[in-house]
């Protein structure tokens, strides 16, 4: 249920790469513009996670959940009305964002971290896939939507499915039994500090491993935010319709799935930071994959660079909050996790509205391209030296 409830929630994050398509073609706003409108999406989505964190302490975190849900509708039939730029900031870029969080990532990560310890690697990986699932089937449904009905039907009927689905399915785990832990103890991960001292959000800040980890998510969304936002425009540029692009964000999400599950199932069993350090490496290699679509556009080359970016970008992302529990867990794991995801939506802010820049500076993603790859190396590196000083 909470993977089916990520799809939905960040499947209407990943169907703004079509929408953008979409307003472009309707009322020709400048590419920096529409990915600006992202950009606000994801800082403000990063800016409330430390709030949707404490009122997870608060409250149940499904409670918080329903709450973003119902939320989410209300948003996506705002959307629906949007006829210039600030109406587009607010609608989309500030109050979709805010349910999102709130129906998203913070209240699932803490369910899960309290539910599953043994597994916890494993577990994140399973709900994370859904923002797979949701890639695979939510994104080829707004384009099947756009392509049909228009834009503004679209964020209508999402706005529908996400209140049918993610208020009533939020409850009724509410009322599920505590999960066990069965089977096999996996490779006990090492601890920065005992769990029965729970570090707090300052202490966190204090040490050198937190922002390690910040600029891992930092420079990790930079990366994979640039690619998944513009990889849609990059190839109807060069001759791809707009649905095949589409499918190939499905492809993205269907590989995003084996990343995600497959992935913490590897990082239960051998250190989580090789695991992190070869999923970035996947990503890296996708950005260069995607500039040489430009040069040689084929389907085939379209649906490897999706293998390679769903691969590697889901590994990263699923394992990243996982590496901040092994360090920080506890009862203040949400706010703590929820700063980190701050980082997340500083980098996925600044790298799609800057590669919007470029592209309306230059006519090309090449230079945005590679400053994402950049960014990647940076992230595996700051995951690798947070590696180096576990086993000091």
């Amino acid at each position: 249920m909470i993977a089916l409830t990520l799809a939905l929630a960040y499947g209407i994050w990943y169907s703004y790469s079509v929408i953008l398509v979409a307003l472009l073609a309707e009322f020709g706003w400048s590419r920096s513009v529409l990915a600006g409108a992202f950009s606000v999406f994801t800082l403000v989505h990063g800016a409330v996670n430390p709030v949707v964190g404490a009122l997870c302490a608060r409250f149940k975190p499904l409670r918080v959940t329903a709450a973003g849900g119902l939320a989410m509708g209300v948003a996506l039939f705002a959307d629906s009305f949007i006829s210039t730029p600030l109406g587009l900031y607010l609608a989309f870029g500030v109050a979709t964002a805010v349910a999102v969080a709130a129906a998203g990532w913070v209240p699932a990560l803490v369910y899960v971290q309290r539910q599953f310890q043994q597994r916890l690697g494993l577990a994140i990986g399973i709900i994370s896939s859904g923002v797979g699932v949701g890639m695979l089937l939510v994104v080829p449904l707004a384009q099947l939507l756009i392509d049909a009905f228009g834009w503004r039907i679209a964020f209508r009927a999402l706005a529908v499915l996400s209140v049918l689905w993610i208020v009533p399915a939020s409850l009724l785990l509410m009322r599920a039994p505590r999960a066990e832990n069965r089977g096999q103890r996996p490779i006990r991960q090492k601890q920065e500090k005992p769990a029965s001292d729970p570090i707090t959000l300052r202490e966190a800040a204090r040490t050198q491993p937190f922002w390690l980890l910040l600029a891992a998510f930092f420079f990790g969304n930079v990366c994979s935010q640039t690619l998944h936002v513009h990889q849609v425009a990059h190839l109807v540029d060069h001759g791809f319709s707009a649905m095949v692009a589409a499918t190939v964000v499905g492809v993205v999400g269907a590989s995003s799935i084996l990343g995600k599950t497959g992935g913490g199932w590897l990082s239960d069993r051998v250190e989580r930071e090789l695991v992190y350090v070869a999923g970035i490496a996947i990503m890296v290699a996708s950005a260069f994959a995607l500039l040489a679509l430009g040069a040689a556009p084929t389907a085939w080359g379209a649906y490897g660079y999706a293998v390679l970016l769903g691969l590697g970008y889901s590994v990263t992302a699923a394992l990243i909050p996982t590496m901040v529990s092994d360090r920080f867990s506890g009862a203040h794991f949400g706010s703590i996790v929820g700063v980190g995801l701050m980082g997340s939506a500083a980098g996925s802010a600044l790298g799609p509205w800057l590669g919007g820049r470029l592209y309306d500076a230059s006519g090309s993603y090449t230079v945005a391209f590679l400053i994402a790859a950049a960014c990647g190396v940076i992230a595996g590196a700051a995951g690798w030296r947070a590696r180096m000083l576990r086993e000091c």
